[in-house]
C-alpha cells in the first residue's frame, strides 16, 4: 500500500470518528435517553470520545510530528559517499 493511500485511510478514518463522536453528542443533546440502553450508550460513548481524543493526539501532538519528520528525511538528498581508499 501506497505512502498517499495510507494518508487517506487515517484523514477518512479520522474524520469518521469526529462525525460519530458529534453525531452521538448532537443526539444525545436533542433525544431523550432510553434508560435500558442507558449503560451501553456511555459505553459506547467513552469509546467514542477515547477514540477522538486519539485523534486528535495524532493530528496535533508528537505523532504527527515524527511522522513529518520521517516523511522529510525521506526526501532529504543521501550525502555523498567517499570512494573507496587504496
Amino acid at each position: 500500500m501506497g505512502t498517499k493511500t495510507k494518508d487517506i485511510y487515517i484523514y477518512v478514518l479520522a474524520a469518521l470518528v469526529v462525525i460519530a463522536v458529534i453525531s452521538v453528542v448532537v443526539l444525545l443533546i436533542f433525544h431523550p435517553m432510553p434508560l435500558d440502553n442507558k449503560d451501553a450508550l456511555m459505553l459506547g460513548l467513552g469509546v467514542l470520545v477515547a477514540k477522538f481524543g486519539d485523534v486528535i493526539g495524532y493530528f496535533f501532538g508528537s505523532s504527527k510530528g515524527s511522522a513529518d519528520k520521517t516523511a522529510l528525511l525521506s526526501q532529504s538528498p543521501k550525502p555523498p559517499q567517499d570512494p573507496p581508499q587504496p
